[in-house]
C-alpha cells in the first residue's frame, strides 16, 4: 500500500484507539435507597431519562431500521440500474424498427419497379419474349438475363421476408423489454417508499432523545463497534494477512480516502454525496475497473477471496443479505459510507458482521 494510504491507515488506528478510550464505560452508580413511604397521597413522579438498558434497545432498533433502509436502497439502486439498461435497449430496438421499415419500403419499391417494367414490356413474361426471338445469340443472351433476373427477384423477395421477420422480432423484444421496464419501475417506487419510511422512523426515534441521551447512545454505538472489532482481531483472522494492494487497488483506496467527510445519501454515487455501494463502485471506476452498482450484485458477480487473504482495495460485504459494503484499506480498517446522518469515514473492518470479501481485479 502506498505511503499516502499508510498515513491514512495510521491515522485511522490512532482515532480508533482514542475512540476506544473515550468510549470506555464509566462508573455505574446504584440508585439511592428509597425509605418506606408514609401512607399519604404520592406525588406524580417526574419523568426520567431512559437507562442504559433502554438506550441499548434504542440502539438495536435504530440498527434494524437503518439495516432495512440499506437493503431497500440496494433494491432501489438495482431497479434504477436495470431501468436504465432496459430504456437503452428499447431505444436501440426502436431504432432497429425504424431502419427495418425503411429497408422494407426500399425492397418493396424495387419489387414494384420490376413489376412495372414487366407491364411496360407488354405484360408478357420474359420467357415468352425469349421464345419469340428469331436470333439465336439474342436467345442465349436473353436466357442469361432471365436467370439473373429470376435470381435477383428471388433474392429481393427473400430479403423482404427476412426483414419482415426481423421487424416482428424487434417488436416482440421491445414489448418484452417494456414489460420488464414497467416491473422495475414499480420495484423502484416500492423500494423508494420503504427507504423513506425506514429513515423517517429512525429519525423519529432519534428526535425523541434528549441531548444527553444522544451522547450516551453514541457511546453505546462506539462501545459495540469496539467490542466487535476487538473480538474480530483477537480471532487471529488477520494473522497471516498483509498482501499489498494492486495498482488499481491503490487508486481505489486513494479515491475513497478523498471522499472522507462527505455526507451519506441513499441512491447517491457522488461526487458530493454517496451511499455505501455508490462509494465502492465509484472508487473502482476511478481505478479504471467497472463493477456492479449494488452491494448485492458486487457480492454475486465479483471474485471472492478469503478474509485472511484480503488486500487493500478489496470490498468487504456485510450482513447476511449483503446489504452493506466497504472498501478495505489495510491494517484491519475500512472506508465506508455508513448510513443516513453520517459521513464517509474510517472504521474497523470487523465492527460489523462480515459476510465475505470480493476482489474487483485479478
Amino acid at each position: 500500500m502506498g505511503s499516502g494510504v499508510r498515513s491514512v491507515t495510521t491515522t485511522a488506528i490512532a482515532l480508533a484507539c482514542a475512540a476506544a478510550i473515550l468510549s470506555a464505560p464509566g462508573v455505574a452508580y446504584a440508585a439511592p435507597t428509597t425509605p418506606t413511604p408514609i401512607p399519604t397521597p404520592a406525588p406524580t413522579p417526574a419523568p426520567t431519562s431512559p437507562g442504559t438498558k433502554d438506550l441499548e434497545a434504542v440502539r438495536m432498533k435504530l440498527d434494524t431500521l437503518y439495516h432495512d433502509a440499506a437493503a431497500a436502497t440496494d433494491a432501489y439502486n438495482l431497479a434504477e440500474e436495470r431501468t436504465g439498461k432496459q430504456s437503452a435497449q428499447i431505444v436501440g430496438l426502436a431504432r432497429e424498427i425504424v431502419e427495418g421499415k425503411a429497408r422494407l419500403d426500399d425492397l418493396r419499391e424495387r419489387v414494384g419497379a420490376a413489376a412495372r417494367a414487366q407491364y411496360r414490356a407488354g405484360g408478357l413474361p420474359d420467357e415468352a419474349h425469349l421464345m419469340l426471338s428469331d436470333d439465336p445469340r439474342e436467345f442465349l443472351d436473353g436466357a442469361g438475363r432471365i436467370r439473373q433476373g429470376d435470381q435477383a427477384t428471388k433474392g429481393l423477395l427473400a430479403e423482404m421476408e427476412r426483414t419482415q421477420k426481423d421487424l416482428e422480432q424487434y417488436a416482440r423484444d421491445a414489448a418484452a423489454q417494456w414489460k420488464k421496464l414497467e416491473a422495475n419501475r414499480e420495484a423502484k417506487a416500492k423500494a423508494k417508499k420503504k427507504v423513506e419510511e425506514r429513515i423517517a422512523a429512525a429519525e423519529k426515534v432519534e428526535s425523541e432523545l434528549e441531548t444527553e441521551e444522544k451522547e450516551r447512545l453514541a457511546k453505546l454505538e462506539q462501545q459495540a463497534a469496539h467490542r466487535a472489532q476487538t473480538a474480530w482481531l483477537d480471532s487471529g483472522v488477520l494473522d497471516d494477512a498483509g498482501g499489498s494492494a494492486s495498482t488499481q487497488g491503490e487508486k481505489a483506496v486513494r479515491y475513497a480516502t478523498a471522499q472522507i467527510g462527505k455526507p451519506y445519501e441513499w441512491g447517491a454515487e457522488g461526487p458530493k454525496t454517496f451511499d455505501c455501494s455508490g462509494l465502492t463502485s465509484q472508487a473502482w471506476a476511478a481505478a479504471g475497473q467497472g463493477i456492479p452498482r449494488t452491494s448485492q450484485e458486487q457480492w454475486k458477480q465479483l471474485d471472492r477471496v478469503a478474509v485472511g487473504a484480503m488486500r487493500p482495495g478489496d470490498l468487504i460485504i456485510y450482513n447476511s443479505d449483503a446489504s452493506h459494503v466497504a472498501l478495505y484499506i489495510g491494517d484491519g480498517a475500512i472506508i465506508h459510507a455508513p448510513r443516513p446522518g453520517r459521513t464517509v469515514t474510517i472504521a474497523g473492518a470487523g465492527s460489523m458482521p462480515i459476510l465475505g470479501v470480493v476482489r474487483p481485479d485479478k
